[in-house]
This record gives structure tokens, C-alpha cells and sequence, in this order.
């Protein structure tokens, strides 16, 4: 008889803000003394219970008394969410401080109506993968916008903005692209880049450097 192989659940990759957005979905009746038990994360589509998040670790607890016990809290820019570990799993991170940049794989829990994570894998990265974590779940929404077209207004809306902060800014030489991005987090780096592009097809903006923006009006 063949072995039956385990099937991993898939670990998204996510911000923390859009977890923070999903809905917790329990299963009745399955926990201990009957209590209800976290079952996965509803967001959009998909039913979430593994996640693979990039964070900055802004606070640090630890309790190595009779229960073991060590919590993180990590923030992306978005929103924060605490990773917990407990028991002997507990050696496996203690060299992680405050101020570093890791990669958290783990399973999701919900616990006194908090999102948590419980960590598989906890490792350091670059600082510069936070950004490149939200282009990367930023595509994801490109495409659903495009599948969902904006209305001219909204257009209209983002364009404004857009030409605001390329005038403010010509006091300092013009703006980078990155930044308008960083700045306009409400939008998809892809309806950023068309605006852009439309814009400088327009002549009203202008490119003195790849990437840097300025107003010619």
C-alpha cells in the first residue's frame, strides 16, 4: 500500500495589513470542551492558514520561567502582527532582536480575538525586501482591478494626485517614481505607471533622469 504524503497548505504571501482585513472563520464544536476553533482566514477567494510575511520587529517579550514563552511584533508598513512561539520551540529564535528585518513562515492562529502567527520558519532578510513584497502582493491586485475597470472619476483622482506631488516637488528637482508609489499606497504600482506614462505622453511631465519626474506644465 502506497504511504499517503501529507498535503502542505500553501503559505501566501501577503502584507500584514491584508491579513488584518481577513475574516477568521471557526469551526463550531471542534475544540476542546466543545469550544469553538480557528479553522482559516477568509480573504477574497481564498481560505488562508499558512502566510509568508517581510517585517520590521518593533517589540520584543520573553518569558523563560516554567512555561516558555517568546512573542514578536512586526510591522511592514501596513499594519503589525505578533508571531508566537511557546515550549522548547522557543531556543530556535532567541537571537532575533528589535530593530531587525525577517521573513516569518508560519500557520495562522486566533486566540482572545487576535490574528497571531505561529512560526515555522523565522529568518533575517534585507530591509529593501519590504518593498519588493509590496510590489509583489501589489500585481496581485492589478490584476483585479483590471478585471474590475476604475471609473473616470477615480481615474481622474489618481491623476490629480499624481501631478500634486510631481509640483510639490519641483522646489527639490522633481520625485521619484518609487516614491509616488510608496506615497499612493491605495493604488496599484500598475495604475500608478499608467497615469505616469499618460502624463509624460501628454507633455505636461517630463523625464530628466530613467524613474525621476518633473513638472513642465
Amino acid at each position: 500500500m502506497a504511504e499517503q504524503q501529507f498535503k502542505r497548505n500553501t503559505a501566501y504571501k501577503f502584507r500584514v495589513g491584508d491579513i488584518l482585513i481577513g475574516k477568521p472563520i471557526m469551526n463550531t464544536g471542534t475544540g476542546s470542551q466543545g469550544q469553538e476553533r480557528f479553522a482559516f482566514l477568509e480573504l477574497g477567494d481564498k481560505k488562508i492558514v499558512r502566510v509568508n510575511v517581510i517585517g520590521n520587529v518593533v517589540d520584543k517579550y520573553e518569558s523563560m520561567g516554567e512555561t516558555k514563552y517568546i512573542s514578536f511584533t512586526i510591522d511592514d508598513g501596513s499594519g503589525q502582527i505578533r508571531v508566537k512561539i511557546f515550549g522548547d520551540d522557543t531556543g530556535k529564535y532567541m537571537g532575533f532582536v528589535q530593530g531587525q528585518t525577517v521573513v516569518v513562515i508560519g500557520v495562522l492562529r486566533y486566540w482572545n480575538n487576535e490574528i497571531y502567527i505561529s512560526p515555522e520558519i523565522i529568518k533575517e532578510t534585507s530591509p529593501k525586501y519590504l518593498l519588493i513584497r509590496k510590489l509583489e502582493t501589489e500585481k496581485d491586485k492589478a490584476v483585479s482591478q483590471n478585471q474590475f475597470p476604475m471609473g473616470k472619476e477615480q481615474i481622474v483622482a489618481i491623476s490629480d494626485q499624481i501631478l500634486n506631488m510631481i509640483k510639490e516637488s519641483e522646489p527639490e528637482g522633481g520625485v521619484e517614481t518609487e516614491k509616488i508609489i510608496l506615497k499612493l499606497q491605495n493604488f496599484s504600482p500598475a495604475i500608478i505607471n499608467k497615469e505616469i506614462q499618460r502624463l509624460l505622453e501628454e507633455g505636461i511631465v517630463f523625464e530628466p533622469r530613467p524613474g525621476k519626474i518633473r513638472y513642465l506644465g
